[in-house]
């Protein structure tokens, strides 16, 4: 009996796009067969063009949801205050937690854009300067409040984002620095960077932070 449509489909699509992300981040994507993916998730290759009619459907698919992923990470983290110090510590703390939680998802994402028609590349690409414009405005809102000292904010913004990012290349649980380690060295080293005097409810979470290494 053929497979219909409902929660069975569902979870084969779910388990194709969890391999998917596992194989591209190990193998690349151009190395990645859909046969190799097939046998993977334990289905015919036929049947994976049910779910993405192109190798490509696939890969687009999997970067534009991390996208998504991350900008409603973003929205659910932003503090209401408007302090941009605390605003900045929020977003520091968003970043590095979504991107360790989805490791292989975050080397696809960076490492496969050259992968993408020129379509779909700009799609993900404007995804992408959405969520740091959003960086880049806290940045110079403290500047011009003058709680920040940068000189440029779309070059701090681009140190920032790849200083962030490249946790997922080096981080491994379990080994000498745990995930709330990492959080309150890099809250520090980015407070540091921007020349910020820390308000008393960032000290706080810096605190939280350090506490919770300390457990």
């Amino acid at each position: 009996m053929a497979r219909t449509t409902g929660s069975d489909g569902e979870k084969t699509e779910a388990a194709v796009r969890e391999a998917a992300v596992s194989l591209i981040a190990r193998l690349g994507y151009e190395a990645m067969s859909m046969r190799q993916l097939a046998a993977e998730v334990g289905v015919q290759a036929a049947a994976l063009y049910r779910y993405f009619p192109t190798k490509e459907d696939l890969l687009f698919t999997l970067m534009r949801e991390h996208m998504e992923g991350l900008l409603k990470a973003w929205e659910a983290a932003r503090p209401a205050s408007i302090d941009p110090v605390t605003r900045l510590a929020a977003y520091v703390e968003n970043h590095i937690a979504f991107h360790i939680e989805r490791r292989h998802a975050t080397h696809v994402s960076n490492m496969e854009l050259r992968s993408l028609s020129h379509e779909r590349l700009t799609q993900i690409l404007k995804m992408r300067t959405a969520y740091e414009k959003e960086l880049r405005t806290i940045l110079r809102d403290g500047a011009e409040a003058g709680v920040f000292q940068v000189d440029d904010t779309g070059l701090t913004a681009m140190a920032l984002i790849q200083m962030m990012t490249g946790v997922i290349v080096w981080f491994r649980p379990g080994e000498r620095l745990s995930i709330a380690e990492v959080t309150a060295s890099y809250l520090s080293m980015t407070m540091r960077l921007v020349g910020a005097t820390i308000s008393h409810g960032t000290a706080r979470r810096l605190g939280r932070a350090r506490d919770a290494v300390a457990l």
